[in-house]
């Protein structure tokens, strides 16, 4: 098992991380939802919650509370859970291989997708933020494309500013809605494609799809949690 976890580790945060852009425009077609507004729905979703899917604020609060107080401990609290979260839901998502990945795409993107929302948001609450806000809203998304892809879409112009920029910025600019929003769904297509290649190479080991997808979305999301952190510096409480 260890050499499995090996093999589905390296997969996962070497070799399909570079080749996932290639295949991402390919993969698009399967996932025709995954655009602006459904990003745009997973982010109300993890702000609010949905069913039994625990809103922001209300996840925030607990880890507060059962750390007394301290908001640094409840932040890495909240990071880790989720990391947990996302570990589990990438290995069953991605335990039938190539063709249960097809199936489960959508699911495995929305879940994804809200998972890592509301982490960034129950972080930035914590941290003193009105997750209602518009600019706020903006800046949780912008998080989840991670600091590498965040700092090449400001030298190419295509973002002003990285999340904590956004989320004190003066006044909302609505033009950057449906940019930013479109971003991080190419972003959640190329992380999936880049999965896809790592199974189809494992394929011979049925499990190591499993093991490709825990090792891929969990450590995607520790990589956010922890640029969330770095972003959302304290502000006084309001």
């Amino acid at each position: 098992m260890g050499a499995k976890r090996s093999i589905g580790t390296r997969l996962a945060t070497q070799v399909a991380p570079r080749l996932a852009p290639k295949l991402a425009p390919k993969l698009a077609g399967a996932a025709p939802g995954v655009s602006a507004s459904f990003v745009r729905e997973a982010l109300h979703r993890a702000v609010d919650g949905v069913g039994p899917f625990q809103p922001a604020h209300l996840t925030a609060r607990r880890a507060l509370e059962e750390h007394e107080g301290d908001v640094r401990k409840a932040v890495h609290a909240v990071v880790d859970d989720h990391v947990r979260f996302a570990g589990a839901a990438g290995f069953v998502t991605n335990l039938g291989g190539l063709v249960t990945l097809t199936v489960t795409l959508p699911a495995n993107l929305t879940g994804l997708a809200v998972l890592q929302c509301r982490m960034v948001a129950a972080v930035a609450h914590l941290r003193g933020y009105d997750i209602q806000d518009p600019r706020v809203h903006n800046a949780i998304l912008v998080t989840t494309l991670g600091a590498d892809a965040v700092d090449g879409l400001i030298k190419q112009r295509r973002l002003p500013a990285p999340p904590m920029a956004i989320a004190t910025a003066p006044v909302h600019d609505a033009s950057l809605d449906q940019a930013i929003a479109s971003a991080v769904a190419a972003e959640l297509i190329a992380r999936v494609a880049g999965r896809r290649l790592a199974t189809t190479a494992g394929r011979r080991v049925p499990v190591v799809g499993g093991l490709v997808g825990m090792g891929a979305d969990g450590w995607a999301t520790w990589k956010i949690g922890r640029y969330a952190e770095r972003e959302f510096l304290p502000r006084a409480p309001r």
